[in-house]
């Protein structure tokens, strides 16, 4: 995905208010939205991948989609779908970005929560 910095949007499968977000497989389904199949993959080989924008992850016991912010520039569309479903549903959603230190090996993660 290169190397520039970008931004990115943990969307948690609880809501503000504390509950267990449904149905327990709401973090596949809205990553399948935006999945395609991979390249040159047809007939009975072809299979579906996940976006590299868009991602299914657990962190601990709780569903989370990850968002790259550089989907906004791939496909405006998509990315603005997947945060009004955040939204729309309330989930938590805390945004993130990776930020270079003096040594190049080094990185840093800054996180803000976007409630």
């Amino acid at each position: 995905m290169g190397n520039s910095s970008s931004t990115e949007y943990f969307i948690q499968g609880i809501t503000k208010s504390g509950k267990k977000f449904r149905p327990s497989d709401w973090s596949e389904r809205l990553c399948g939205v935006v999945s395609s199949f991979g390249p040159g993959a047809t007939g009975p080989n072809a299979r579906l991948k996940y976006s590299l924008y868009v991602r299914p992850v657990m962190l601990g016991d709780i569903k989370t989609v990850i968002v790259d912010s550089r989907l906004r520039d791939v496909e405006p569309m998509a990315f603005d779908f997947v945060m009004k479903f955040a939204r729309d549903n309330d989930l938590l959603m805390t945004e993130a970005c990776e930020l270079p230190l003096e040594h190049p090996a080094q990185r840093a993660v800054t996180i803000r929560n976007s409630s």
